[in-house]
């Protein structure tokens, strides 16, 4: 009839992206990668039989995912971010499917599914992060997302040891893909646009080595580089040996599994490390946090009862947690918004060389040491980064 309308069907309307949104997709992000985090080092170890071979397992896959992560801005100009971020949930899904084969072509392709699906995810939240959130937010809102990722961190890794052990292989890599098809529908329920001002312009170096030379000449992009990467070799060593030393000392897979998770369960004190570095001020707290944790690292290493190690180990990653809520902000508030894409590739690259560089070192240090020399040598590396902090870092962070 000519008289009948046909009214639209309106789409539900949604609050704008905050602090909350990106915590949402960090914390289904951070399930989908936390759940098998402690089930890949004990299943690289049992198809290896050697910790040190699984170390340069660990390094072959940082080497090959290092160069993803430089031409991701390439990748990002010409498809677009929420494509990149696609394709890293698939990636993550991907991944799984090569675990479960058990075998060790079978491990490196996850391995390096999981590595590439890592990266895309971060790199694009950080720059929907940097085009929603005012710089004097970053602080406050990072460590929203870091608390709310501890429920992920805190149950995922026994939960994964747990599937592992009691229903298999199947069971654990399942659970991974349910999580990332469900970060994949929760992205797109949010429709997060790309932000136009962002994309490089024609006169600004795309090659990845171009984009290197202009973020290692900016001394506070460097810093930031330094600050994040000391306190991912803490995670990386401690995802990867915490469980190993578990299992070789005798306590057993579902410790290493609890000693994750324990760990990860701090993750909620990132409120309070918020709130120290906003009274503080970040520069004094993250100095403290990285002294503090090389003086835990150094106890650790001692070769004391397991289970008195692996407390010493809890306490560095109490201390790690405010790097992890104050940290990315010394990234934030420096780099200049048209080169966001470029730089933010670049920086990412500190994840690829935290879990390239400790397994590397590590493998030379296990030849000569037992396993607690790996985390006296991570406890120097904290040293370093504390002093770097305190002595260059501006007092206005």
């Amino acid at each position: 009839m000519s008289t009948h309308v046909r009214h639209p069907i309106w789409l539900p309307a949604l609050r704008p992206a905050d602090a909350r949104t990106f915590a949402s997709l960090y914390a289904v992000e951070s399930f989908a990668r936390a759940t098998i985090s402690s089930v890949i080092p004990i299943q690289a170890y049992e198809i290896l039989h050697n910790e040190q071979i699984v170390s340069i397992l660990y390094t072959i896959v940082s080497l090959l995912g290092l160069s993803v992560t430089l031409f991701m801005p390439m990748l990002i100009r010409r498809f677009a971010r929420r494509w990149v971020y696609t394709a890293g949930c698939l990636m993550l899904a991907i991944g799984s499917v090569f675990f479960v084969t058990h075998t060790l072509p079978g491990q490196l392709a996850g391995m390096l599914c999981r590595v590439m699906g890592a990266s895309a995810l971060s790199i694009t939240l950080n720059l929907y992060i940097m085009d929603h959130i005012r710089k004097t937010d970053f602080m406050q809102a990072e460590s929203l997302r870091m608390a709310w990722s501890m429920f992920a961190w805190t149950g995922g890794p026994t939960l994964g040891i747990f599937l592992y052990t009691r229903f298999g292989i199947y069971a654990a890599n399942g659970a991974v893909v349910a999580f990332a098809l469900a970060l994949l529908a929760l992205f797109w329920t949010y429709r997060l646009g790309d932000n136009p001002s962002i994309r490089p312009g024609k006169s600004r170096p795309i090659n990845p080595l171009a984009n290197i030379g202009r973020f290692v000449a900016q001394p506070r992009l460097r810093l930031a580089w330094l600050i994040a990467f000391g306190r991912s070799c803490f995670w990386t060593t401690f995802f990867v040996y915490g469980p190993l030393f578990m299992v070789i000392t005798g306590e057993g897979k579902l410790a290493g599994g609890l000693l994750v998770s324990a760990g990860n369960a701090l993750l909620f004190m990132a409120i309070f490390w918020g709130r120290a570095g906003k009274r503080f001020g970040g520069r004094r707290t993250m100095a403290f946090a990285y002294f503090a944790m090389a003086a835990m690292l150094f106890v650790a290493g001692a070769d004391a009862a397991p289970l008195l190690t692996a407390a010493f180990l809890l306490g560095g990653a109490l201390f790690t947690i405010a790097l992890d809520a104050l940290g990315s902000t010394a990234f934030m508030r420096s780099v200049r918004s048209y080169e966001r894409a470029q730089m933010a590739a670049v920086y990412r690259t500190y994840l690829d060389f935290s879990e390239l560089t400790p397994p590397l070192v590590y493998s030379v240090v296990l030849s000569f040491f037992g396993l607690g020399s790996v985390f006296v040598t991570l406890g120097l590396l904290a040293a370093f980064c504390g002093f770097f902090t305190w002595r260059y870092l501006p007092k206005s962070f």
